[in-house]
């Protein structure tokens, strides 16, 4: 059966793979309720929250400034990637393959 999934975003995506993989029977069950759609941008928002703030928290604590950024912007893309990937891990555990 195909999916009219609409706007539910890269993370919402990247859940519902998972559910589809993993979990088939959840799908089914909202499918027949008619909640998957809401469901997955619920998990996209709350996913792209978490990832938002992990990030913000992340460069504050490990001090990469927008004064990096503006004497030394290779270092701090560096720095930026490593903390995006970081926090990307974590959320994929906590949010998106749960």
């Amino acid at each position: 059966m195909k999916d009219n999934l609409k706007d539910i975003g890269i993370l919402g995506r990247r859940h519902y793979d998972y559910l589809k993989k993993n979990k088939p029977t959840v799908i089914n069950v909202m499918r027949m309720n008619g909640t998957l759609n809401d469901y997955l941008k619920g998990v996209n928002e709350q996913a792209e929250e978490m990832l938002f703030q992990l990030v913000k928290q992340m460069a504050k604590a490990e001090g990469v400034t927008e004064q990096l950024k503006a004497t030394d912007q290779l270092r701090w893309v560096g720095l930026m990637n490593n903390i995006r990937n970081r926090a990307m891990e974590m959320v994929n555990n906590e949010v998106i393959l749960v």
